[in-house]
């Protein structure tokens, strides 16, 4: 089953044909899709989640296409000594409700009572910000005429809908390690490199995380508690037509998980987004994955042209 569907997913990069491509949830990275993917003229780098998963996030970049200078790995678990220094307050991280929204993949069949036990106690803050959740940014260089410097983020945030503040406090996490990485970035290469940020962010549109994201290009009236926003950013999907209807499609959740954010600059504008199917298309009923789609997520993407002055 596995090795059908790991080809079947293998099929559908090679088919995207993206100069970058960024997965979440990715295991067997070594034993497969790192050698299978370098077949295919993608080199990749990667990091394994924390704990004892096994999977991680990984970005591929066609070799030919661009050129790594610089990668750092993201480990959101960094948040628990973070904590321990003021960062993070225990009020802070338990002052949204239980079912404040529903904004993430479904517990796939585990009771309540496992779930609490698996998390451990909620009320520790320790305890509640080590997830074992990763991302990891690298910045390229364009084998192009423009040479021009893109930096590449991709992650994969908590999943849990009633722990919605942990999964803010690893966007402002991200979005913190995103803007100091820019600043290396430009610092040691003298240039202003375009940012793009892609990942499974189990948020969906109008929550706390996506508004966070965003609301660096929205007026302080519009930003309410929530702190100034290191690195502005736009959804590409909303930017272009609107966010999808859904990215995340089982039996029990239907809805728009995965994002491609891009900061507004005048050195890159996107082109086009990559087409969805609707909730009745036939490739998509009964849920995901299938024949179709070897993923229970949809890929998402864009083309985004550079402009040099």
């Amino acid at each position: 089953m596995w090795k059908a569907r790991s080809q079947a997913i293998l099929n559908v990069l090679r088919n995207l044909g993206a100069d970058f491509l960024c997965l979440q949830e990715l295991d067997e990275y070594d034993g497969f899709y790192k050698g299978n993917m370098d077949k295919n003229s993608y080199s990749s780098i990667y990091v394994q989640r924390s704990g004892q998963k096994r999977d991680g996030c990984g970005i591929f970049y066609k070799h030919n296409r661009a050129e790594l200078v610089l990668e750092e790995k993201i480990d959101y678990n960094d948040l628990v000594n973070l904590n321990e220094d003021g960062s993070y307050s225990n009020d802070r991280l338990c002052d949204t409700p239980a079912n404040a929204n529903s904004d993430a993949e479904p517990t796939k069949g585990s009771s309540p009572q496992r779930t609490t036990e698996e998390r451990g106690d909620p009320n520790d803050p320790r305890v509640r910000l080590k997830r074992d959740c990763v991302g990891i940014m690298a910045a390229f260089r364009l084998k192009d005429t423009s040479h021009h410097l893109v930096i590449v983020a991709n992650t994969h945030l908590y999943w849990d809908p009633e722990w919605a503040d942990v999964k803010l406090a690893q966007a402002k996490y991200l979005l913190s390690r995103l803007a100091q990485f820019k600043t290396v970035v430009s610092d040691k290469f003298e240039c202003t490199p375009s940012v793009l940020v892609a990942g499974d962010f189990n948020s969906t549109p109008g929550d706390k995380v996506c508004q966070y994201l965003v609301s660096g290009n929205a007026s302080v009236s519009q930003l309410e508690r929530l702190d100034e926003l290191p690195i502005p950013l736009c959804s590409v999907y909303h930017f272009t037509r609107g966010e999808p209807p859904f990215t995340n499609c089982t039996p029990d959740f239907t809805n728009t998980l995965d994002y491609i954010f891009f900061s507004p600059s005048g050195n890159i504008k996107p082109v086009s987004i990559l087409e969805l199917p609707e909730l009745d298309s036939p490739d998509v009923a009964g849920g995901l994955p299938n024949h179709h789609h070897p993923s229970d997520h949809l890929p998402i993407g864009a083309e985004f042209e550079v402009i040099m002055p």
